[in-house]
C-alpha cells in the first residue's frame, strides 16, 4: 500500500438509498466505460425487495461497488501488487499483474472483487472509481455522472462524509442513524445513507477493524516461512545424503578387505609343501 500524501485530496462517494429508483443506468454506464458486458459490470444493485402490507408497500435499492477502504484488505492480501491504494484514496487494479489467485476475494469483507469464471484465462474485476476516466480530465466516475436522481454523488471524501451526516441530522425520521462505510472495516471512501437498516438490503455487517494488518502478517511472513522451510529441508537432505555416503564408504572398505584376503596356502607354508 502506498503511503498517504498529506497534500493529496482523497475522493469518495455518497450513495443515498432513498434516491435510488433502480433504473440501473449506473450499471450500463459502468459497462460502457469499461467496455465489458453488463453481466460483468463493476457495479451491481443491493435491494430490500418489496416490503410492507398493501397498500403500504415499499422497496429500497442502492448501487453497490468497491468501498475503497482506508486500509484495504484486498491490497494487503495481494501477493503481486495488482491491487494498490493510491494517494487519492482509490483502490486501483492492474490486470497485467494479476495472477488470478483470488486471495483478494477471500480477504474483502464486502465481497467486491469478482472472478471471470466464464473466460479461459480468468482474472479479477472490480471498480477502480474510473481512475482512467478521471485521469483523462472527466469530473466524476461514469456511474455518478449518469445517475438521474443524484443517488450517487462523487467528490472530496471529507465533503461526502459531511453531507451524509447532514442529511441524517436534517431528516432523522427519513434515515437510519448510521453512515455505512464510515467505520466498517476501519473506514472507507464510500458512504451510504438509507431509510432502512442496511442489513435489510443485504449489506455485509463486518467489524470496524480492517483485517489488512493480519493479512500483511501472513503475506509478508510467507517468504520468510518458505525460506526457513527450504533451509530446513535442505539441511535434512544434506544430512541424509552425508549418512548414505558414509555408509557407502564403509561398504566399499569392507568389500576391499575381502578381495585382498590371503589364501590358506599363503598363510600355511606346510600346506603349500604338501600340495
Amino acid at each position: 500500500m502506498s503511503e498517504n500524501n498529506t497534500t493529496q485530496k482523497e475522493f469518495g462517494f455518497l450513495i443515498d438509498a432513498s434516491r435510488c429508483i433502480d433504473c440501473r443506468a449506473c450499471l450500463v454506464a459502468c459497462s460502457v466505460e469499461n467496455e465489458v458486458p453488463n453481466d460483468i459490470s463493476r457495479i451491481w444493485i443491493k435491494e430490500t425487495g418489496v416490503t410492507g402490507q398493501f397498500p403500504d408497500l415499499s422497496r429500497y435499492s442502492a448501487p453497490y461497488h468497491c468501498m475503497h477502504c482506508d486500509d484495504p484488505s484486498c491490497v494487503s492480501a495481494c501477493t503481486v501488487g495488482a491491487l494498490q491504494k493510491s494517494d487519492s484514496g482509490i483502490v486501483t487494479y492492474d490486470a497485467d499483474r494479476c495472477i488470478g489467485c483470488r486471495y483478494c476475494m477471500y480477504a474483502c469483507p464486502f465481497h467486491v472483487p469478482n472472478f471471470e469464471w466464464d473466460v479461459r484465462f480468468p482474472l479479477i474485476v472490480k471498480c477502480d472509481m474510473c481512475v482512467s476516466r478521471l485521469a483523462a480530465g472527466e469530473g466524476e466516475p461514469a456511474c455518478a455522472a449518469t445517475c438521474p436522481t443524484d443517488a450517487i454523488m462523487y467528490g472530496e471524501k471529507s465533503s461526502m462524509l459531511a453531507q451524509a451526516h447532514q442529511r441524517i441530522e436534517l431528516n432523522p425520521d427519513k434515515y437510519v442513524d448510521h453512515v455505512y462505510g464510515e467505520t466498517e472495516n476501519g473506514g472507507t471512501a464510500t458512504f451510504y445513507v438509507s431509510p432502512v437498516p442496511f442489513e435489510e438490503m443485504g449489506f455485509p455487517t463486518g467489524g470496524i477493524v480492517s483485517s489488512a494488518y493480519t493479512n500483511r502478517l501472513v503475506t509478508h511472513g510467507t517468504p520468510a516461512v518458505a525460506g526457513a522451510v527450504a533451509i530446513g529441508l535442505s539441511g535434512i537432505y544434506l544430512t541424509i545424503k552425508h549418512h548414505e555416503e558414509a555408509m557407502a564408504g564403509l561398504g566399499e572398505e569392507a568389500h576391499g578387505e575381502t578381495a585382498v584376503s590371503p589364501s590358506p596356502a599363503e598363510t600355511d607354508p606346510d600346506q603349500a609343501t604338501e600340495e
